[in-house]
């Protein structure tokens, strides 16, 4: 496990935390909680990575690079963003995807576990489960197996999944959580621009993700102005950690209501000839 602190040398304080799949996932996905403890007195924001980043795609400057340096790029890019968000710790667990996948390995389960208990935070993010990378879906699904692990006084009071791979606008309004994204602009792109192996190989993830944040303010609400200009969309997972329902069933509840919600408009609004 590689530990960087940018700041303060220490776990203690932190009071945000995502654990996401990928170097660069926790720009694109969490930048609400970043900004909230940007220039807090009494937050503080950790980053968890849980692989290695050796699988990823390169291209250009990027496309002779081995696994192995890949790795490095990938790790020195997320400490860069870590620098920029004022993170108090980016943790990098250095897992490799298939052992995350794969639901026999225990580990990435367990160092979750391990860090959840240490650090304790009272706001948890991590990767929607209705997410089309199933690398994202397999760090949902661990992270939610060590909330569940953790004694009730120890989880975390606030646990969102949020979107990259899948956006959750389809989720019906009463479903979602909206969290606001439009502090700091000029951070927010920088935070993305950061990861160079990622944006500079084809995949503009900064004009993406900070694209899909506007769209989701502007478009939240049909027949009201925008109270918000920039958010991202999250679903509440903390029913499925209290409750009994396996991921699939509770995902299946909200992919349900979105059809109910579908339907009944439909139905509503169509002519019979």
């Amino acid at each position: 496990m590689n530990i960087y602190f940018p700041n303060e040398e220490k776990l203690d304080g932190i009071t945000h935390m995502c654990i996401a799949a990928h170097q660069d996932d926790i720009e694109i996905m969490a930048f609400g909680p970043i900004s909230e403890c940007y220039e807090s007195e009494d937050k503080a924001f950790a980053g968890v990575v849980v692989t290695d980043g050796a699988g990823s795609p390169r291209t250009g400057e990027f496309a002779d690079f081995t696994d192995e340096q890949m790795k490095e790029v990938r790790v020195a890019e997320q400490q860069r963003a870590a620098d920029i968000g004022k993170y108090r710790a980016a943790i990098q667990l250095g897992f490799p995807s298939k052992a995350v996948k794969n639901p026999e390995c225990d580990e990435p389960e367990k160092a979750i576990y391990d860090l959840l208990m240490k650090i304790r935070p009272a706001y948890l993010y991590t990767h929607n489960i209705a997410d089309k990378h199933e690398t994202h879906v397999a760090v949902a699904l661990r992270t939610i197996a060590a909330v569940k692990r953790m004694p009730e006084e120890a989880r975390p009071k606030v646990f969102v999944s949020l979107e990259v791979w899948r956006s959750l606008d389809w989720l019906p309004d009463k479903d979602k959580v909206c969290v606001d994204t439009a502090k700091y602009p000029e951070v927010a792109r920088e935070l993305l621009t950061v990861h160079r192996s990622q944006v500079e190989g084809g995949k503009r993830y900064d004009n993406a993700a900070i694209g899909r944040r506007f769209a989701n303010a502007t478009f939240f609400a049909s027949h009201d102005t925008d109270e918000c200009i920039s958010m991202n969309f999250g679903l509440d997972l903390m029913p499925l950690v209290k409750g009994s329902q396996t991921p699939a069933e509770f995902i299946n509840g909200y992919i349900d209501n979105f059809k109910a919600e579908v339907n009944s408009v439909v139905e509503r609004l169509y002519k019979n000839d």
